[in-house]
């Protein structure tokens, strides 16, 4: 790989350098970020956490008790059942349009300034794919370990029921967890982190401590992989100056949980259900 490809592709890498806007106070720039967690992904880890104090507290085990990430709305009336789940997928991408603004609004060239577009498609894909390959596998043996011990719940991919729509809406699902978490907590907040003049390292905690807070629903397992997959994500977000890489292993990651569980429960001995 050359010194370009390395170092210079975007700004995304190295917003250290960037400061906040003229005439915009740090003060200002703590306010939007923690606007946008109240928002977005903030909010989710405090309803994870009040979740997972909720089946700590719970008579019986944590791999008693089951998280479904991908329910129905709507038993029985599958038409509505659908138009809810659009609607839940559409208003979820809302605090990424907000940021999206927010970056518009400074200067920055929008999501472009985090890598977040179409001008690598086949290298946001292919480094996608290798690191969804590593992950996947390595954090299936976990989590199939931490239920074992007793220190996860049972992860329900989906619960959907047999319509026509159930693997287009839980790809669409996929897809909308990836965007929202990659350019939110590690794109937008590393940026702001940055300019607010964070250390790198404490900007990497900070991070990987929010994508395991809002997973903590899963039990401390759900917790600790999502922690170390931060990590690895913001170093090689880092490393590449670009989040696209990321959002695409992060939906074939869910891509591939959805819909083999969809395909899988019941039908294989080593696969948990509730």
């Amino acid at each position: 790989m050359t010194r370009r490809e390395t170092g210079v592709q975007t700004e995304a890498g190295h917003v250290a350098e960037s400061l906040p806007q003229e005439g915009v106070s740090r003060k200002i720039l703590r306010s939007e970020l923690l606007l946008v967690l109240a928002l977005s992904l903030g909010a989710s880890a405090l309803s994870a956490l009040i979740s997972f104090i909720g089946s700590l507290t719970k008579p019986g085990g944590l791999k008693q008790q089951a998280a479904t990430l991908n329910g129905s709305y709507a038993p029985g009336r599958p038409w509505l059942d659908l138009a809810w789940q659009l609607f839940g997928i559409a208003t979820a991408l809302v605090p990424v349009l907000l940021v999206a603004h927010l970056l518009t609004r400074e200067g920055a060239g929008g999501l472009r300034s985090m890598g977040f577009d179409r001008s690598r498609p086949w290298f946001d894909l292919g480094r996608g794919t290798l690191l969804a390959a590593g992950i996947g596998s390595a954090g299936l043996v976990f989590y199939l370990a931490t239920r074992a011990f007793g220190a996860n719940l049972t992860v329900v991919p989906e619960s959907l029921p047999e319509v026509w729509w159930k693997f287009p809406v839980l790809i669409l699902s996929a897809i909308q967890n990836s965007v929202v978490e990659e350019v939110i907590v590690v794109g937008y907040l590393l940026r702001r982190l940055d300019q607010l003049g964070w250390t790198p390292l404490a900007a990497l905690a900070a991070s990987s401590l929010l994508r395991g807070s809002y997973h903590l629903y899963q039990g401390i397992g759900g917790f600790i992989g999502n922690v170390v997959m931060g990590v690895v994500f913001v170093l090689l977000y880092r490393r590449w100056g670009r989040v696209g890489p990321l959002v695409a292993a992060h939906a074939l990651l869910d891509i591939v949980a959805f819909a083999g569980y969809a395909l899988l429960a019941g039908k294989v001995g080593w696969l948990p259900t509730p």
